[in-house]
């Protein structure tokens, strides 16, 4: 059965500054899941709930999960992989049906919801529920992930392209802030949850409950300011083959523009090989410092704050670094800068230079995410109809290159005994990443039919858009 058209939405109107406050604030919403569920709390109560399941003093101890005895680090490591992994398979497809169907805003709530109910349903994890708890873990992971590729494939639609690098910063600084406000209050249950008449882990799960109803709460701003879904357009062409099966050609036609953009694919070779080490760095960095530097938690939690402020200067630095030097030549600095972190990642020891080094990843990760997201949306044909579909690639290259990251970074720590050996091997995605991105410098960043290519031509309904731009790196 094919899906009802609509009539055509009024267009949106770029920079309209209500829009796109609106749209930051789904970082200021879901920031928090990063935050307080990845970096946090959530690791460290599940190390101390795996000391408590395997009666040791390491959360390195293996425990049985499904029949298999894996540590109790690398089987988080595990679990992140399994939700990115899930995503991968199937952003794609939700993403080419949202723009065939128009509905990309109902898929960025589903998710959101997904991810949202399932921090609060982390309330209820306890070494009781450690196999149950680590699937809703990874129910939270997909919906987290799942909904940023239809909130970033809105960036393109609401902003013009000079405005990108700061309009993307400023996201991600709005969630940096929005998430230390909710981890500073967190800190405070946890911290004196002894006055309330409350214990230790009674205070992590109020954590994970107040995570889910803040991303849930927050997120209405976005979903209020938003143009509405525009449904199908009255004139696309008529089909049979019903909603599903359009869907999957959607994502062809994307897949057909992507062969014949040269640039937007070795970018994403480019983001596919340094965000693997970007992105285990920031998914195991506080189970390093609990299990490998033993660091106190209130020493922990510090560093964690340090990075979120030091991050909202970096996406900024980095931001007017691209308007002066080019996208792909601040993102070259920036995977440089990320070489030498694994280096001294290895050699790190708690005390002063592990803040030293929590201070210039701080200021790189806010740096490298944003401008990536700004990054792509240059590259991508200019007022596409199918800005989702061209995410969801993004997206895909994103997850997977988590899926191998984390899962090499367990597998390396489960054969080794040692973190800092796959700290140290996470060099080589940062070496092939910057090998890509330097393959870009000198070129346009967006092809057009004025190029060399010629790209296949838009639905009717955006008929009169121009894929132009010949934005330089």
């Amino acid at each position: 059965m094919a899906s009802t058209a609509t009539a055509p939405a009024a267009a949106v109107e770029k920079d309209n500054k209500r829009i796109t406050t609106g749209w930051t604030f789904y970082d200021w919403a879901n920031s928090v899941y990063p935050l307080v569920i990845t970096s946090s709390i959530f690791p460290i109560y599940w190390s101390s709930v795996i000391k408590q399941v395997t009666h040791t003093n390491s959360g390195q101890s293996p425990v049985d999960f499904l029949g298999f005895h894996v540590p109790g680090s690398s089987l988080l490591n595990y679990a992140i992989s399994v939700s990115f992994l899930l995503i991968a398979l199937i952003s794609p497809f939700l993403t080419s049906l949202a723009d065939y169907s128009g509905r990309k805003k109902l898929f960025l709530q589903i998710f959101c919801y997904l991810g949202a109910a399932a921090c609060a349903g982390l309330y209820f994890f306890s070494p009781a529920t450690l196999t149950l708890s680590t699937f809703i873990f990874i129910a939270a992971t997909v919906g987290f992930s799942g909904s940023i590729v239809f909130y970033n494939s809105y960036l393109p639609e609401i902003s013009t392209e000079e405005k990108f690098d700061s309009l993307s910063a400023k996201g991600f600084s709005m969630g940096y802030v929005g998430s230390v406000i909710l981890l500073v209050i967190c800190l405070v249950i946890n911290q004196f949850h002894e006055k309330v008449g409350i214990g230790a882990a009674r205070a992590a799960q109020l954590s994970f409950l107040l995570t889910g109803l803040w991303w849930a709460g927050f997120a209405q701003i976005p979903f209020f300011t938003l143009p509405a879904d525009p449904g199908r357009p009255a004139d696309a062409p008529a089909s049979s083959d019903g909603w599903l099966l359009n869907g999957f050609h959607e994502l062809g036609k994307v897949w057909d523009q992507l062969k014949q953009l040269p640039n937007l694919k070795i970018f994403l070779l480019a983001y596919f090989t340094y965000n693997m080490g970007v992105q285990t760095v920031m998914y195991v960095a506080t189970l390093f410092g609990t299990d490998e530097l033993h660091l106190p938690e209130g020493q922990l939690i510090i560093t964690i704050l340090l990075l979120q402020v030091v991050a909202i200067a970096g996406a900024w630095l980095f931001a007017k670094l691209s308007d002066r030097i080019g996208n792909t030549r601040a993102l070259s600095w920036s995977v440089f800068i990320w070489m030498l972190i694994c280096i001294a990642g290895y050699f790190v020891q708690a005390g002063w230079s592990f803040f030293a080094l929590a201070s210039v990843i701080g200021l790189t990760m806010g740096a490298i995410q944003s401008l990536s997201r700004s990054t792509y949306s240059k590259i991508i044909p200019e007022n596409t109809p199918n800005s989702a579909g061209f995410f969801s690639f993004f997206d895909v290259t994103e997850k997977l290159s988590i899926v191998i990251g984390t899962a090499t970074f367990g597998i390396i720590n489960q054969v080794t005994g040692s973190m800092r050996n796959s700290i140290l091997a996470l060099i080589v995605f940062f070496i092939l990443g910057l090998v890509f991105l330097l393959q870009l410098r000198g070129k346009k960043l967006r092809e057009d039919p004025a190029g060399d290519i010629v790209l296949p031509p838009p639905p009717p309904a955006s008929a009169a858009a121009e894929m132009g731009g010949r934005q330089t790196v």
